[in-house]
């Protein structure tokens, strides 16, 4: 198993940034494929970046590609989410999820962290 807690959200103005971290206990973490993936209200769960376990490969999606990056440390267990040139349609929870194979859905990750909010407001 693999336990998820995710820190660094926010409040930011438009065109600011952050970087959001997801912390992993447990022996495994490298096993694990990772991803973010964020939710505003009203609205669906929606994938934002995936990496896998080795850090290989990334993925991003269209409404982030070119501002936010996701990448990983192995040897201290941790999940990262660099996030550059921040709009208000950013604005959401985030969440760090961990799986056995890298995805775009919701469906393919088996572990989630808690979530944690950014706003990005003037």
């Amino acid at each position: 198993q693999v336990q998820l807690v995710g820190s660094g959200g926010g409040l930011v103005q438009p065109g600011g940034s952050l970087r959001l971290s997801c912390a992993a206990a447990g022996r495994t973490f490298s096993s694990y494929a990772m991803a973010w993936f964020r939710q505003a209200p009203g609205k669906e769960r929606e994938f934002v970046a995936a990496i896998r376990n080795n850090g290989g490969m990334v993925w991003h999606s269209d409404a982030v590609r070119g501002r936010f990056t996701i990448s990983r440390d192995n040897t201290k267990n941790t999940l990262y989410l660099q996030m550059n040139s921040l709009r208000p349609e950013d604005t959401a929870v985030y969440y760090c999820a961990a799986g056995p194979i890298v995805g775009r859905s919701p469906s393919e990750y088996v572990y989630w962290g808690p979530g944690t909010q950014v706003t990005v407001s003037s």
